[in-house]
């Protein structure tokens, strides 16, 4: 199950008690459980280190997971192995006094239930962490449908394995026939094509077990781990799955996740196809071979120099045909991107360009110019009708080339206005209101300085009528 990206909805909401004495997580989202009374009128009281021991309890149980996903993978590559080692030797070295085939079929069993155990380890952790982040008590609150179908599934998938072997250690013990002829599953022909066609598909399915990769890329990616990311991701309502970790690593690595990708994808399928194809004795059943079926196959060239003979062959050929045409794509867009200009060369490019054409339209002008002054030349002098036509067709060239060179350099400059990226517009549009936000307040502090120039002069003039007055007042007494 992938990990989702959980924000602390309950780690870093504080509890607001509401007009009716009730308490509510949030200040009223109605997404959480209300916290329960203790007696009629009375609260219990929240203790501040709860979050405190709840982050710890919520780092420790993400260290947890991560060690039980290390462990799982691991698990299950060393059941792919043992069933690859399996599949390999017991067509040279089975016979029936032989134990090999059943040790090692007994290790890849013994494996299958470490890995069970460690995945049921894994979701129980899991569900703590669930306990945790959403505050709750009960844990059956957390077992629902999709989890329970999800653990049910896991679980199916990783229990598969080839049991072929038990069934030929019964054979050898209750038959005293000659000796069984060998096949590619280390399964007797005694117990006809069904049980090897079985053991065939349980040894392909275990490559199933390979989910788990994306499970410890999630869990051990730095974009998880880092604080910064989960703050924006959940300010901005972003799910830590799988599918945002593989778009971050495709972004960052591209080349260098899909040639990993494509190199594993090719050594699996080619060595699944060899044993598939191993029971009909064909050349398909050779490593060789096989790396080049795959390879004209993955690359839809098909030959049809060699061609799968079984129905499983064909299978393995038609998946393979399937994901060569996804991961071309895929290569044709990270080829693009990389022969495309950013945009620092995208600008002195087309500056460049629009260099270029400006000088040509300059020449072309020019060229107009001349072609008109000998055409009129022509006319004045009246020299021959041959000569004439001769100035006219180049002047009708000469505007034809001025012409298309004015519209090159329009479309030119309609694509580089496009170009205009919407955070440089808005950066523009940041400094010219900076801008007219300065020119506001200058205009303001000037506005005040002249009503206060102003309130002194109507002070001054004040003071200057007071002094005329007392002074006709002084020369004449009689005016009052």
């Amino acid at each position: 199950m992938e990990m989702t990206n959980r924000s602390l909805h309950g780690d870093s909401k504080v509890d607001c008690v509401s007009c009716d004495g009730l308490i509510s997580r949030n200040c009223g989202d109605s997404a959480d459980v209300s916290v329960p009374l203790t007696l009629p009128g009375k609260r219990t009281t929240h203790m501040e280190g709860d979050d405190l021991y709840r982050l710890r309890d919520r780092k420790l149980l993400l260290e947890d997971k991560k060690r039980l996903c290390a462990w799982a993978l691991g698990t299950a590559l060393f059941g792919i192995l043992l069933m690859i080692i399996h599949a390999e030797i017991c067509p040279y070295v089975y016979t029936p006094g032989s134990n090999i085939a059943l040790i090692i079929n007994c290790s890849i069993s013994l494996s299958t239930g470490c890995l069970l155990i460690l995945i049921t380890a894994f979701h129980y952790k899991d569900i703590q962490l669930f306990i945790i982040d959403h505050n709750q008590v009960d844990w059956r609150i957390a077992m629902t449908s999709h989890r329970i179908i999800a653990i049910t599934l896991e679980l199916l998938v990783c229990v598969i394995h080839p049991v072929g072997s038990y069934w030929g250690v019964g054979l050898h013990v209750n038959s005293s026939s000659t000796v069984p002829t060998p096949s590619p599953l280390c399964v007797s022909s005694h117990h006809g094509e069904a049980l090897m066609d079985m053991e065939l598909l349980l040894s392909v399915l275990m490559f199933l077990r390979l989910y788990l990769v994306h499970r410890a890329i999630l869990l051990h990616s730095k974009v998880l781990l880092s604080a910064s990311y989960r703050s924006i991701g959940s300010l901005n309502n972003i799910n830590f799955t799988f599918r945002f970790v593989l778009k971050v690593l495709m972004n960052k690595h591209p080349a260098r996740m899909l040639l990993v990708f494509i190199l594993f994808f090719w050594l699996t399928v080619s060595w699944m196809l060899t044993l598939c194809e191993r029971q009909t004795k064909e050349s398909t059943g050779h490593m060789d071979t096989a790396l080049w079926l795959i390879a004209i196959t993955f690359l839809t060239v098909g030959y049809g120099d060699v061609a799968p003979k079984t129905n499983c062959g064909k299978a393995v050929c038609l998946f393979t045909g399937v994901m060569g045409v996804a991961c071309t794509a895929m290569l044709v867009a990270i080829v693009t991107e990389k022969l495309a200009l950013n945009k620092g060369e995208k600008h002195v490019h087309f500056f460049m360009m629009d260099i270029q054409i400006s000088k040509r339209i300059r020449h072309a002008a020019a060229n107009v110019l001349r072609e008109c002054w000998l055409l009129h030349r022509a006319n004045v002098t009246k020299s021959n009708r041959g000569e004439h036509r001769k100035h006219q067709r180049c002047l009708l060239e000469a505007i034809r080339v001025f012409r298309h060179l004015r519209l090159k350099q329009r479309k030119l400059r309609d694509y580089v206005s496009e170009m205009v990226d919407l955070p440089k517009m808005q950066m523009i549009m940041c400094d010219l209101s900076a801008n007219w936000n300065n020119s506001y307040r200058e205009l303001e502090q000037r506005i005040l300085s002249m009503e206060q120039k102003l309130d002194e002069l109507s002070r001054c003039f004040q003071q200057t009528s007071d002094l005329l007055s007392q002074v006709v007042r002084h020369r004449n007494p009689e005016i009052r």
